[in-house]
């Protein structure tokens, strides 16, 4: 039976989002425009992070650069408010949603029947952020130069390098720091094969056979939402069950 692997986990994400990447571009604007909105269109770090998704998913400049003065002139998404919802899956699986809307009644009631339909259950607030913490994270593909990356992330201000079981690694840094990671990583000739600001869990739950398909399936439905601009959760799910998804 395969094992749990982070870069599993990993690659089985990103081949999500690249199937849905219609929608992916919707989010990816409605975050710029808010971004924008909130912070300006100079020296904004939160901005430069949604530009650094779109340019992942291969948004053209003259797109971004239409949602960015949509943010700024105070355009179509200017009613969107930001909020976050949190629960529990099946299994004692920790999730938290990020969502953007102008709509929060609907937004609620849609994420509430994934929750519920799932058999999980939509917490209060609190109920499981304290199990996260926000980074800047970056995964660099197995046989990368571990002293290579340690150099140019420590000089940025990372905290932390972890090599995976599998030979990948995992960099993390502050938020605060995370463009200046990516510039140092840049200059060195290094490229991550994914790199984000993220919420990442303080423990992990490991989950096999039908309790993965489970979650699995609801997570689905979250980031199916288009309200919903990210879903965290704590799971760990062996290959087996990636496998058993289509990864």
């Amino acid at each position: 039976m395969a094992g749990h692997s982070k870069w599993a986990n990993i690659k089985h994400r990103k081949a999500a989002q690249d199937a849905k990447r219609g929608k992916m571009f919707t989010k990816v604007i409605r975050e710029i425009t808010v971004a924008a909105r909130a912070g300006g269109a100079d020296d904004n770090p939160r901005l430069r992070v949604a530009m650094d998704k779109a340019f992942a998913i291969n948004m053209k400049k003259d797109t971004i650069e239409k949602a960015i003065q949509r943010g700024v002139g105070g355009g179509d998404d200017s009613n969107y408010e930001e909020l976050t919802y949190e629960g529990y899956a099946p299994g004692g699986v920790a999730v938290y949603v990020e969502a953007m809307t102008d709509n929060r009644n609907r937004t609620v009631a849609d994420v509430r029947h994934a929750f519920t339909k799932a058999g999980g259950n939509l917490g209060t607030d609190g109920s499981v952020a304290y199990l996260f913490e926000k980074k800047g994270v970056f995964n660099f593909e197995p046989g990368t130069d571990e002293e290579a990356v340690l150099e140019a992330g420590l000089e940025a201000g990372a905290e932390d390098l972890q090599a995976q079981d599998d030979g990948s690694l995992e960099l993390q840094c502050p938020p605060e720091v995370y463009a200046d990671v990516v510039a140092a990583l840049a200059a060195a000739g290094l490229t991550a094969a994914n790199a984000e600001v993220t919420m990442v869990p303080t423990t992990t739950v490991s989950l096999e056979g039908e309790a993965a398909t489970t979650v699995l399936k609801m997570i689905d439905m979250l980031e199916d939402l288009d309200d919903v601009q990210n879903v965290y959760s704590n799971a760990e799910f062996s290959e087996d069950a990636l496998n058993d998804q289509g990864a």
